[in-house]
């Protein structure tokens, strides 16, 4: 399922140790990429507090699951990062770009970053310095892009962005539910994903018959690309596809939007249908 093994972690940490080296980070993930894994977080962080390594938390995709009283318990543990990141402008429809990096240590990243240029930041001024940023970060002018998620906030509130997200995660379990046992369709792996990341595999009549040997792989491979060419050809629809370790081509439709409906989402099956029957 794309999820780090605990066991596995310390007895690399271990390895490491052994050889001389001296593991300083764990990077857990919360929603991977491809599966949408959520990594068991509180395993790690015994591990990370057990051996004094940082412990940082990639939450760029599933960090909004958070807003969720259903769904967040899937990040149990983040509050034990020393760091993490998540994007608002992923799962939560903030516009682009709204990415943020939490930091535990309070004056950890002044400490890193800041460079004290008297030309820029002054030091006499009438007002409470920490709210000036600048020496925060290595950039010195940017955009002020949290002002999109304050706005969103205030216009959704938190029971409006747990609606967005429980919705989109509805739809997918929705999707798996529909194909799961459906002919002409195989998951990638077994059970209801974890976030909106459904991925599998179609495959077209005449496949389905044929026994799991290297001929069926190679010409599976090649299933996804060209519907996913046909897909941009008609301008229906668009589902992303790609490999990952011994697993070929494969269909990773990520529902994000929660304007979708149960019917776009049954046209999407029948559309898949329809462009690879004759593969």
């Amino acid at each position: 399922r794309g999820k780090m093994i605990p066991s596995d972690l310390e007895r690399r940490i271990l390895e490491a140790k052994q050889k001389g080296f001296v593991p300083f980070l764990v990077s857990a993930t919360a929603g991977t990429t491809v599966y949408g894994a959520f990594d068991p977080l509180i395993a790690i962080a015994d591990i990370c507090k057990k051996y004094k390594i940082w412990m940082h938390v990639d939450g760029a995709w599933g960090g909004g699951l958070l807003m969720s009283r259903k769904h967040k318990w899937k990040l149990n543990g983040v509050e034990r990062a020393n760091s993490v990141t998540w994007n608002p402008h992923k799962m939560m429809g903030v516009p682009l770009q709204c990415s943020a990096l939490l930091v535990r240590e309070e004056g950890l990243m002044q400490s890193c970053n800041q460079m004290h240029a008297s030309y820029l930041f002054q030091q006499d001024k009438h007002y409470d310095l920490s709210y000036d940023t600048g020496d925060k970060a290595l950039q010195c002018g940017r955009h002020v892009d949290v002002f999109k998620l304050w706005l969103m906030w205030r216009a959704k509130g938190t029971t409006g962005f747990e609606a967005q997200i429980d919705k989109c995660l509805e739809l997918a379990e929705y999707l798996y539910n529909k194909i799961k046992n459906r002919e002409g369709y195989e998951m990638v792996f077994d059970g209801k994903p974890q976030h909106t990341n459904v991925c599998f595999w179609y495959i077209p009549p005449s496949l389905r018959s044929m026994d799991d040997n290297e001929e069926r792989m190679s010409r599976l491979m090649k299933v996804a690309p060209v519907i996913k060419a046909r897909m941009m050809e008609y301008g229906t629809t668009m589902v992303s596809y790609q490999p990952l370790g011994d697993k070929v081509n494969f269909f990773r439709m990520v529902i994000s939007n929660p304007a979708a409906t149960h019917q776009d989402i049954d046209f999407l099956i029948d559309e898949i249908e329809r462009l690879g029957q004759d593969l």
